[in-house]
């Protein structure tokens, strides 16, 4: 069973705790929290999950906070963290297929278009692309990671 690391703030809860529960059978989910409602700050936990996502080849993990930037900004400041905002299944295909994200991040109170759910999986299912445009523009993010 694949191994998914998942976070939120107090604003995603709820939906990381909807997706750990209606996934859950399929994915085995290292929570690294928050554990409730109570207020908290989301840098905190982008940064937590981005640190383990970067040293691990091949891992993937799933953020939720109130509109999902502020937790993918957070992350993308971790060197080697790719995190995307997925509002729809169709934007967690983009992520994983265009930009090899190992990251995405579900709003958690802003309208989305899919059920958050569906577009975790649809996240974690999608592989990125055998096309040398795509590999060729990843590099190029990674190296101005790289430079700056």
């Amino acid at each position: 069973m694949q191994k998914v690391l998942i976070a939120s703030d107090h604003a995603g809860f709820d939906v990381k705790e909807k997706i750990k529960a209606d996934l859950g059978g399929d994915y085995e989910f290292v929570d690294l929290g928050t554990n409730s409602t109570e207020s908290v700050d989301y840098p905190v936990y982008g940064e937590k999950l981005a640190q383990q996502i970067a040293v691990t080849p091949d891992a993937k993990g799933i953020l939720v906070c109130g509109s999902a930037n502020g937790i993918c900004i957070a992350a993308n400041k971790v060197n080697g963290a790719r995190c995307a905002v997925g509002y729809s299944k169709e934007a967690a295909v983009g992520a994983r297929e265009h930009n090899n994200a190992q990251i995405l991040s579900i709003p958690g109170r802003n309208e989305i278009t899919d059920d958050p759910s569906d577009i975790a999986r649809t996240f974690l299912e999608t592989e990125f692309s055998a096309e040398e445009r795509h590999h060729r523009r990843v590099e190029q993010m990674m190296e101005i990671e790289k430079n700056n």
